[in-house]
Order: C-alpha cells, then sequence, then structure tokens
C-alpha cells in the first residue's frame, strides 16, 4: 500500500461531520434500504471526525484546485480523485478544460464518473457497465466499471491489478 503523506479536499460546500446537524443531513440523503451504504458512511463519517481532513472551500473549476495541489509535499506522488462531482458541471467544454488542466497539476488523476461526463473515455473500452454504472478511470484511460455508491467493481481488462502479475 502507497503511504499517504498528505491529503486535502476541495468543496463548493465543505460539511462539518461533527456537527451532529449536518451530519444527520448526510445520512438522510441515503435511501432507506440501503442499510449497508448507511453503514459504510457512518463508518466515513467516524474516520473523519477522529482524523479532521482538511477540505477547502472552493470550485474545481477555480483556481482553488491549483493552489490546493500546490500545497502537496514537492517529493509526494499527488494524486487527484473524485467521484459524482463532473456530472453537475453542465457544460462539455468545461469538463474538457478540467481534464486537461488536473493532468497537468498531478501524477495521477483518478476519476469516478458516469461515462456521459467523458464519453471520449468510455467510447475506448470495449465493454459496458450495468445501467447506473461509472467508469473509473487513471489519466484518462478506462480501468474498471464501479456501482456510484461503492457497492462493487469489475475491473477492464488490462485495469486489473493482477493483470500485470
Amino acid at each position: 500500500m502507497p503511504q499517504i503523506v498528505w491529503r486535502a479536499g476541495l468543496d463548493l460546500n465543505p460539511l462539518d461531520v461533527s456537527d451532529p446537524s449536518q451530519a444527520a443531513w448526510l445520512e438522510n440523503l441515503v435511501w432507506p434500504e440501503q442499510t449497508e451504504r448507511l453503514h459504510r458512511l457512518r463508518a466515513a463519517m467516524k474516520v473523519a471526525v477522529a482524523t479532521k481532513p482538511r477540505v477547502a472551500k472552493g470550485s474545481l473549476l477555480g483556481d482553488e484546485l491549483a493552489t490546493l495541489c500546490g500545497e502537496a509535499p514537492k517529493d509526494a506522488t499527488l494524486v487527484v480523485f473524485h467521484t459524482a462531482v463532473l456530472a453537475y458541471v453542465a457544460s462539455r467544454a468545461d469538463r474538457q478544460a478540467f481534464a486537461v488542466r488536473v493532468m497537468s497539476l498531478c501524477q495521477f488523476w483518478i476519476a469516478n464518473e458516469t461515462p456521459l461526463v467523458f464519453p471520449d473515455i468510455a467510447r475506448r473500452t470495449d465493454t459496458t457497465g450495468r445501467p447506473g454504472d461509472f467508469l473509473l478511470s487513471v489519466n484518462g484511460s478506462p480501468v474498471a466499471w464501479t456501482d456510484p455508491h461503492g457497492g462493487s467493481i469489475e475491473w477492464i481488462g488490462q485495469g486489473s491489478p493482477q493483470a500485470g502479475e
């Protein structure tokens, strides 16, 4: 496993899950029958309360992302990861501009988004996920189909960790 030496997040409206009302609001977003998802959320919130990760307020389309990336230790391998955010960026041109910019900011860009967000990446795979699946990509190359809420992962060909072993 890689050693994590620095981490930070960026959000338009960062939540403080140590605040009971904000944690309750987040829990209310989980559908009632999704008990396993609620369990994972509560476990993640406990970790967040204990470790107090830094989450800066800002937009991934603004200068805040570059500023945040610039704060990473210079000798660390910088990885930018996002999931289920770019569907909220309506403009395809803005999403493409983000992709170009993020690739210039870090060594590894990991995106977990609906395949409609980056159709060019989705066209590079000869498989399709189940309806509603997200496409996980690394540096613009598709590697897996995923459940949007972390319930499953199906590796694509060479994307499988076992493929190179």
